[in-house]
């Protein structure tokens, strides 16, 4: 995907390509975004407002003690200032707030998809794909993936369930699961 993110107009795309990364965990992606943002030291870090963006950015921005401001759907740059304009719904949508982060850097923000227009595929363009190498050390988490689930939201429906079996913080406790019957 690199050489294709090149093509979409990137001029550089730094590579951490391991077997060990084949399960997303944000945790381990953390770190290694983490490294290589104190390797080459950005002003600005953009990430798209998935559900992994969602989940892994802030856990970044967390990590680095700067700002994030989540879920923009505009972007501007003050060139004077030297800052990212970050514009997101506020107030229950019924405001636009533009924040900034003027002290703490890199200024993150996550973007909601299409706020940006897409580039045109260029097939002439150019670029480098700088590989970046793991520090096997870290590569070490506290999750450990037993097994995927195929996604049957589609399938089953929560309102319509007899059953429904909910588990959180200290998972695998008795005390920790409510059945509850009887939904109507």
């Amino acid at each position: 995907k690199a050489e294709e993110l090149i093509k979409m107009g990137s001029d550089k795309v730094y590579l951490a390509d391991d077997f060990a990364l084949k399960d997303v965990v944000d945790e381990v992606y953390a770190g290694i975004i983490v490294d290589l943002i104190g390797e080459y030291k950005p002003e600005i870090v953009l990430a798209g407002a998935t559900a992994l963006g969602r989940s892994l950015i802030p856990k970044v921005a967390s990590i680095l003690s700067t700002g994030l401001t989540a879920d923009c759907t505009a972007l501007a740059i003050d060139h004077t200032r030297k800052l990212l304009l970050q514009t997101r719904p506020a107030f229950g949508g019924n405001i636009m707030a533009t924040i900034i982060c003027p002290e703490k850097r890199p200024q993150m923000a996550t973007v909601r998809p299409h706020v940006m227009k897409k580039a045109d595929r260029d097939e002439s363009r150019r670029g480098e794909v700088i590989k970046k190498s793991l520090n096997k050390e870290k590569l070490s988490w506290r999750i450990r993936i037993l097994d995927f689930i195929e996604d049957v939201t589609e399938k089953v429906k929560l309102e319509g369930a007899e059953i429904i079996v909910s588990g959180g913080r200290g998972l695998g406790r008795a005390e920790n699961f409510k059945i509850i019957q009887g939904l109507a």
